[in-house]
């Protein structure tokens, strides 16, 4: 298997992998997926082989001669199941679940929402949706006033939702159409409309 094959096949089953490596094997690996993520052609290659190297010499019954993960089939692509090389990163480096064939294009569309980056709020990030990037962490737009504070209405609805433990699917929330509404959430902030939303948000965590 290829070095980037490697890499993907630790993406697709990043649930048992993560688990399996110890703490200085990850920080170990994250250095390595940072280096590949920043590097050109050459370091790129490097920085890739030098990652799935780690992996075997961690996780030999996965990784190495004959290992689980080594024998799973690769796609023409260098996919494994769906998941790239780049979903590994995306997974230990921004901790986010948003990888593989379905999330990544969840995860693109979140990101390509109008954001700010945290560091422009100036400490005022508390209660609001923040999105892992490679850039860094993401604020989307929406959840703030024309002046730059939070609309406190975007912070009740953050609190129903869970947004600090999962940012995601609460930007998906806010940010894709929905049924009742006809509009994604949060192209109605600023209408009258706003009020409902504290109550739709709660109806959702009720049915859970």
């Amino acid at each position: 298997m290829n070095p980037d094959a490697v890499l993907a096949a630790a993406a697709a089953a990043w649930a048992r992998v993560g688990a399996g490596l110890t703490p200085a094997d990850r920080a170990a690996l994250g250095e390595e997926l940072s280096r590949r993520r920043a590097a050109g052609p050459a370091d790129h290659r490097a920085a890739t082989e030098r990652a799935a190297g780690l992996l075997a010499a961690a996780l030999p019954e996965e990784f190495g001669a004959g290992g689980r993960s080594v024998a799973v089939p690769v796609a023409e692509s260098g996919t494994v199941a769906g998941f790239t090389a780049d979903d590994l990163a995306v997974l230990l480096l921004d901790g986010s679940p948003m990888a593989g064939p379905v999330l990544t294009a969840v995860r693109e569309r979140l990101l390509a929402a109008p954001s700010v980056p945290k560091g422009e709020l100036a400490g005022r990030e508390r209660g609001l949706i923040l999105l892992p990037a490679e850039d860094g962490p993401r604020v989307p737009r929406f959840q703030l006033a024309p002046d730059g504070m939070p609309r406190p209405v975007v912070l009740t609805v953050n609190r129903l939702l869970g947004a600090e433990t999962d940012p995601w699917g609460a930007a998906d929330w806010w940010l894709s159409p929905h049924a009742w509404l006809g509009s994604p959430p949060a192209a109605l902030l600023g209408t009258p409309v706003e009020v409902q939303l504290p109550d739709l948000a709660d109806l959702l965590t009720e049915e859970f």
